[in-house]
C-alpha cells in the first residue's frame, strides 16, 4: 500500500526533522525545500523566485481567480496573477506529481489540502511547547532566547496566514489532520518511532 505523510509543523517544533527521519525509516522519498527545485524544474519559475514566495502570506484579493484558474486550467488569466500565486499553482501541481508517484513524505505547502482527495494520505501536524521550540531554535540559529521566541511567532503567523488563505481549513486546528503531536512528549525520536508505528497500523487495517 502507498501510504503518503503530510507534516503541517510549527516552527521549532522538530517537524522537518521527524519528516526526514520518517522517510529514512520507511525508505521513502522526502520533499521539504526539495520540493522547491522540482517545482523550478517543472514549472520553469527560477528557484530564488520560489523560494521567496514559498509559504509566505499573501495580501491579494484575487483568491477567487487563482482558484478559477486552477480549476479550468492554466489560461490566459494566469498571465495576469500576482507571483505568490502562480508559485502556489506550480507547487499544488507539483505536489500531486509526486503523490502520483508513490509514497513519500510532504513537508508544508498545503500539501493536506492539495492531496485531500487522496484516501492514503495521512495529514500530521507538528507542534511543542513555546519553551520547548524556542530553545530548539536558539541553540539552532545560535541567537538569544527571546529572539528565538519573536522568531517562532512570526513564522507561525506566516505559515498559518499562507494556509488559511490558500485552504479551506485553519492551520493547526485538530480538525484539519488526522493527527497532531507534540513532539516535546516523546522527544524527536520517539515521535518518529510513533509516527511509523502509527502508519504501519494505518497500514494493516
Amino acid at each position: 500500500m502507498n501510504t503518503i505523510i503530510t507534516i503541517g509543523r510549527q516552527y521549532g517544533s522538530g517537524g522537518r526533522e521527524i519528516g526526514k527521519k520518517v522517510a529514512e525509516k520507511l525508505g521513502i522519498p522526502y520533499f521539504d525545500k526539495e520540493l522547491l527545485a522540482r517545482v523550478a524544474k517543472e514549472s520553469g519559475f527560477c528557484e530564488e523566485m520560489i523560494k521567496n514566495h514559498d509559504e509566505r502570506p499573501t495580501n491579494s484579493f484575487l483568491y477567487n481567480v487563482v482558484m478559477d484558474t486552477y480549476s479550468f486550467g492554466y489560461n490566459t488569466a494566469f498571465v495576469d496573477m500576482p507571483m505568490s500565486q502562480k508559485v502556489f499553482l506550480a507547487q499544488f501541481d507539483t505536489v500531486k506529481k509526486i503523490a502520483n508517484e508513490g509514497s513519500c513524505v510532504i513537508v508544508g505547502r498545503c500539501a493536506d489540502y492539495a492531496l485531500s482527495d487522496y484516501p492514503n494520505c495521512l495529514n500530521l501536524f507538528i507542534y511543542g511547547k513555546e519553551e520547548a521550540k524556542a530553545q530548539r531554535i536558539s541553540e539552532r540559529q545560535n541567537v538569544t532566547f527571546s529572539q528565538a521566541k519573536d522568531m517562532c511567532v512570526k513564522r507561525d503567523k506566516q505559515r498559518q496566514s499562507y494556509y488559511n488563505y490558500y485552504s479551506n481549513k485553519k492551520w493547526g486546528r485538530a480538525d484539519s489532520y488526522d493527527l497532531c503531536i507534540d513532539s516535546g512528549k516523546l522527544g524527536i525520536d520517539g515521535t518518529v518511532d510513533f509516527i511509523i508505528d502509527f502508519v504501519k497500523r494505518l497500514e494493516e487495517k
